[in-house]
């Protein structure tokens, strides 16, 4: 029990600067590890040839769609708990946080089945060529089924972060990550079976990720109960779970099919830069999931002190993420857009026209990766707060309502570069939108203290 009361500690009196380091930088450090892996995988399969790279960038959509799920129900309901927690509501939390994992596996279940069903048209719509699609079936076939785990993992991570668990969350990330980064090599080419060696690696880390997870519940370490007579859904506890839930997932489908789109876009112009442009995706990937990590330590807190009306708080934890955040997306833009050639080039045998591809590209995104910390803490901001329509608009800008009309109108006046810079664009738009949301947001926190006084 003292345990559970340090992490409502930590969540509601602790200093802010110490509450979002120790919340936010073991995620940040799992989720780091967890990008690092998929990043490996990608350099082990590169070294099979371009469409061996294309087909896993051609399968990274459709798991992220299924991992989605797992973030509607995980991230929804840590929005929940973080503000049942503010106000000590200790029988709510326990059946919301045991209906929103039963809930994500059995959904995620029944979109496995039918993903598996329904593999090749699918591929076939996400981008790959004739060339990719073998190799995209022998890897999705085992990588899809298996991302069940993932869902179960996903969820797990969200609820966990939201009773300032850190670092569970940490070590379930840390563990399947390293197991992954020592089991690509031995199943790709030690025992020589390719893109299919990779999904076997990942499926067994993700099991090993699952199980770090049970002995928490197991062991009665979580603040929450999780037992199926606690499966209790009703419309309120549906309502708040799904009105964050939804936009997240929304903002998981709209990345998904983002990279569909540019996978669609570049089918024209060969295996090489489908290949360029999933390694560009893979690296920034490295940069954004540091900032999710760091912000699921901010989530919790904004939630708690919003419940908590602890508006000081609140505004003090907003104003160290931005800056933070903002410090390291500027160092790491900056880094990828320097060293964007050497960066490429590990993930081919010496491809040109790849290495060029991704070169000019990775230059473009890191230049607008300055903003994404200032955009992500109000994107998220919002859902701790319950904000879900506000925060799923903003959250869908960036590759969403900004990002779709650029990469399909861009691409006919502009050509290849078109696709090689739709992201950066729509990266500085979704930036000036955020200036105005986060305006909106101060303003309505100031009148709410007023009510206080």
């Amino acid at each position: 029990m003292d345990k559970h009361n340090n992490k409502l500690e930590l969540l509601g009196n602790a200093p802010v600067p110490k509450a979002l380091m120790a919340l936010g930088i073991p995620i940040m450090v799992g989720m780091l590890i967890n990008a690092l892996y998929n990043l490996v995988d990608a350099y082990f399969v590169g070294g099979l040839g371009e469409s061996q790279m294309g087909a896993i960038s051609v399968v990274f959509p459709l798991g992220q769609v299924v991992v989605g799920l797992g973030l509607m129900f995980g991230n929804g309901a840590a929005s929940y708990l973080s503000r049942l927690l503010g106000k000590g509501d200790k029988n709510r939390t326990d059946k919301v946080a045991s209906t929103a994992l039963c809930s994500s596996l059995l959904v995620g279940a029944a979109l496995i089945l039918i993903s598996t069903i329904f593999l090749k048209p699918i591929l076939l719509f996400l981008g790959a060529t004739e060339t990719i699609l073998p190799y995209a079936l022998a890897y999705a076939r085992i990588y899809v089924i298996s991302s069940i785990l993932n869902v179960f993992n996903v969820t797990m991570n969200n609820i966990v972060s939201s009773e300032g668990a850190a670092k569970t969350t940490m070590c379930a990330l840390l563990i399947g990550a390293v197991l992954n980064i020592g089991l690509d090599p031995v199943f790709i080419y030690t025992l020589e079976l390719g893109v299919a060696g990779a999904a076997i690696a990942t499926a067994i880390s993700q099991f090993v990720s699952t199980l770090v997870y049970l002995f928490y519940i197991i062991q009665g370490k979580s603040a929450f109960t999780f037992h199926m007579k606690n499966f209790s859904p009703d419309k309120e506890m549906i309502t708040e779970i799904l009105k964050i839930g939804v936009p997240t997932l929304t903002f998981q489908i709209l990345t998904s099919l983002s990279i569909a789109l540019i996978n669609r876009a570049a089918n024209h112009y060969g295996d090489a830069v489908i290949a360029g442009m999933g390694a560009v995706t893979r690296i920034t990937s490295m940069g954004t999931l540091v900032v999710f990590g760091f912000l699921k330590g901010f989530q919790p807190i904004a939630g708690f002190s919003y419940g908590a009306k602890k508006f000081d708080r609140l505004r003090e934890a907003i104003r160290t993420s931005v800056i933070w955040s903002t410090i390291f997306c500027v160092a790491a833009g900056v880094w990828m857009a320097v060293f964007s050639a050497q960066m490429i080039a590990r993930f081919t045998e010496g491809n040109m026209e790849m290495i060029s591809i991704g070169q000019k590209s990775l230059m473009a995104n890191g230049l607008s990766f300055f903003f994404f910390g200032f955009y992500t803490v109000y994107s998220s901001l919002l859902l701790a707060l319950g904000k879900g329509t506000a925060g799923f608009v903003l959250g869908a800008c960036r590759q969403g309502i900004c990002f779709v009309p650029v990469i399909l109108f861009l691409p006919m006046i502009w050509g290849i570069g078109g696709i090689l810079y739709a992201q950066p664009i729509a990266d500085l738009l979704s930036a000036m939108i955020t200036v105005f949301v986060a305006i909106s947001i101060h303003r309505e926190l100031a009148e709410k203290e007023k009510l206080l006084l």
